[in-house]
């Protein structure tokens, strides 16, 4: 393993979509995405025509940096997420934001392919 150290302000690629962005660093060999959500943002509404699903299958582990996100799985289970606060997410789950305030996660897991 080599040192690196990156910001997220010049990361290597930027999806953009209706509401958000997620934005991705490659570090190693791994990738890291920084999730920014406007409010108004739902994933069912504007990422499911981009991804062609009818759930997001992208797993995800996330750390909450700021705002609040209400997450549907797909068993019915549903929770706010908020600062503070880490998730871990299998496949077959919708979100949106809560409220007026922007989202933003890190992402370790399931950045590669989401909202490709």
């Amino acid at each position: 393993m080599n040192t690196e150290h990156r910001d997220f302000a010049a990361p290597d690629e930027v999806r953009a979509f209706e509401y958000g962005r997620a934005e991705i660093l490659k570090v190693g060999d791994r990738e890291i995405g920084r999730l920014v959500l406007q409010p108004g943002w739902r994933w069912s509404e504007h990422v499911k025509p981009i991804a062609g699903t009818d759930w997001c299958l992208a797993p995800h582990f996330q750390y909450h940096v700021a705002g609040t996100i209400h997450i549907l799985m797909a068993d019915g289970t549903e929770f706010d997420a908020g600062p503070g606060q880490v998730t871990a997410l299998p496949s077959g789950h919708d979100a949106w934001v809560v409220g007026d305030e922007e989202v933003i996660l890190v992402d370790w897991w399931g950045v590669s392919d989401y909202a490709k």
